[in-house]
């Protein structure tokens, strides 16, 4: 994790690596958020709670926008941690006021550190053309 930023940015930072751990093993376990927040022996961050219940309740929505954008890749031959990541980022363009620069910058930083050598450049291309088509303004 870099020094800068604000320690606003350093804990969203930190909550998004909290949900894509959290995620991975709600997905692994097939459990719900329910599930998933019923077994940790701290209660998680609210802003970890609200991505966590975001990401599941708007999952199908995430998944057709990365489908659509990852030519020649379908949901199922991605990386997990790949697909999370996308969907964890598709989910703040749609849901949140984050910056399209801050998700694309953070989901690239996790697929980084957490997935394949080419993950970087492939959640980077997906992404940036799911934010060209809901957030078109920016």
């Amino acid at each position: 994790m870099s020094s800068g930023g604000s320690g606003l940015e350093r804990s969203r930072r930190e909550a998004r690596e909290r949900v894509v751990e959290l995620g991975y093993e709600a997905e692994l376990r097939s459990w719900t958020v329910e599930e998933l927040l019923a077994s940790l022996p701290l209660e998680a961050d609210p802003f970890v709670v609200e991505l966590l219940t975001n990401l599941e309740s708007h999952r199908d929505e995430a998944d057709r926008h990365i489908a659509e954008m990852a030519r020649g890749w379908t949901l199922q031959r991605m990386p997990v941690l790949d697909r999370l990541i996308m969907r964890l980022a598709t989910i703040e363009l749609l849901y949140q006021d984050t910056p399209t620069g801050v998700v694309l910058a953070e989901a690239v930083e996790l697929a980084g550190r957490y997935s394949t050598d080419e993950s970087g450049r492939f959640v980077n291309g997906v992404l940036a053309a799911v934010a060209r088509e809901v957030r078109p303004e920016t």
